[in-house]
């Protein structure tokens, strides 16, 4: 025999409430959806449709390759173990679900059921039973809208790397640019997740990438730093070497010394070689028509003073400001695709 929820007003049901529930509420449209059920062999069946909102302790420094573990409890208000017993009656088997239902963010991995006594010191022991659901967060949303917008700012300010060290204003605004966007996308992932004390997994990727957008900044300026240095070294070395060359004693009567002149630097054996000065001397005896070259070498006391170890710093200045870029266009993408096979071999 059925009855709806109006008898069940007039006889004794179980006082069990949900344990941590945040808010709950039994359906009423259009009546109370209660049911009363009972069997010729003295069996009774109380069902209600509830609706309840419980709290559950996420760990989130796997977030969001995370799996977490939450659970349902079931207890008596009044009643103690001695007074009431709360079990399961076929176990796991007792819980049914739809497979139409599913979560937006949580792919409900699997469900089982416990019981256990719950012992408070002023009122006793209850029986408490335990609903527990493993859930599996979507990680295709975060992907879409965190950790593809942030790699390809960290391969958009790779970009630099290959625009000309001299267009200042290119370079400048593309790292900026980048800096600014992953700032943005750090700011909107952390506006939206509860504020922990601990480091999540999407903490590392984002500030990883942050850290390679910032080194590719600092690379150009030390780019355009040294390049400053050695222009500023080669503009210096060809007013000397001019100046001098004017100075130079002529014997053949040629207007100016010849420099010898490589990508506007000297040749290493050159560095204190002002230049060669060829000069002709006609023999004093007119009838052998024998011509001698006389090969005068002009050294300057200043260049001839400079140590190797001066000469081999200029050299490293001159080859790092052509070699840097070259160099960040194969180390800045393979430590970062180093780090994301780490990085997804860890958290998956």
């Amino acid at each position: 025999m059925t009855f709806d929820g109006r008898l069940v007003k007039k006889i004794w049901v179980p006082d069990v409430f949900f344990v941590h529930s945040k808010r709950s509420f039994i359906h009423d449209t259009t009546t109370d959806n209660i049911m009363l059920r009972v069997y010729p062999d003295g069996h009774v069946l109380y069902s209600l449709r509830v609706t309840v909102t419980a709290a559950c302790n996420m760990d989130f420094s796997r977030f969001p390759l995370d799996s977490q573990t939450c659970s349902l409890e079931l207890e008596s208000y009044a009643y103690t173990d001695e007074d009431l017993m709360l079990y399961w009656k076929s176990g796991d088997e007792s819980l049914s679900t739809d497979d139409r239902i599913s979560l937006s963010q949580f792919l409900i991995q699997k469900f089982h059921t416990t019981s256990r006594l719950a012992f408070y010191s002023s009122t006793g022991s209850y029986n408490r039973l335990y609903i527990n659901f493993t859930l599996r967060r979507h990680i295709f949303f975060f992907l879409l809208q965190t950790y593809f917008p942030a790699t390809l700012m960290v391969m958009l300010s790779w970009v630099s790397f290959w625009i000309d060290r001299r267009a200042v204003p290119a370079r400048v605004s593309l790292g900026i640019t980048t800096v600014l966007t992953m700032s943005t996308i750090i700011t909107g992932v952390n506006a939206s997740m509860p504020r922990v004390s601990y480091i999540k997994a999407v903490d590392i990727y984002l500030w990883v990438s942050f850290v390679f957008v910032f080194l590719s900044v600092l690379e150009y300026a030390a780019v355009n730093y040294l390049t400053t240095v050695r222009d500023g070294e080669d503009r210096r070395l060809r007013e000397k070497v001019k100046e001098q060359s004017q100075n130079l004693p002529c014997d053949c009567g040629m207007p100016q010394s010849k420099t010898m002149m490589l990508d506007e630097t000297y040749e290493a054996d050159a560095s204190s070689l002002a230049g060669y000065i060829r000069t002709s001397k006609v023999s004093e005896d007119e009838s052998d028509k024998q011509e001698q070259m006389v090969v005068r070498l002009a050294l300057d006391s200043e260049f001839s003073g400079i140590t190797k170890k001066n000469r081999f710093h200029r050299f490293c200045i001159i080859q790092n400001t052509h070699t840097i870029d070259t160099l960040s266009r194969v180390i800045f993408p393979g430590a970062y695709t180093l780090f994301n096979l780490i990085y997804w071999c860890v958290y998956c």
